[in-house]
């Protein structure tokens, strides 16, 4: 249960757990650019069809992607252009920091 003077920070920790799994991150950041079929996405990201498709369910379920039907093929984008400007507005960060973050002992990638 979160604290009071927090308030219910639950649904955000859920949005950033779900931002911090580099796949879907790669994803999202693809679809930023534009609508994309898991074909376009395995070519794109060098990944498994499988592994595409799973993490779009997961992204899907989350209320971050939406898929459009075109015949027998889909079309994925991102659900809300706020998503978009979320991955852009940590790029800044993450420029702004020199990417310190990469060092931090817990989240960092030298872990």
């Amino acid at each position: 249960m979160a604290s009071p003077a927090h308030g219910d920070l639950s649904a955000a920790v859920a949005l950033f757990r779900g931002l911090a799994d580099p796949t879907r991150l790669a994803i999202l950041q693809h679809l930023a650019g534009g609508e994309s079929r898991v074909i376009d996405l395995t070519r794109e990201l060098g990944l498994a069809q499988s592994t595409v498709s799973g993490h779009l369910a997961c992204l899907r379920d989350c209320a971050l992607v939406t898929a459009r039907p075109e015949g027998r093929q889909m079309f994925y984008s991102l659900a809300q252009p706020e998503l978009a400007d979320l991955l852009a507005a940590a790029e800044h960060l993450l420029g702004a920091t020199g990417q310190q973050i990469s060092l931090c002992p817990r989240y960092g990638t030298s872990r």
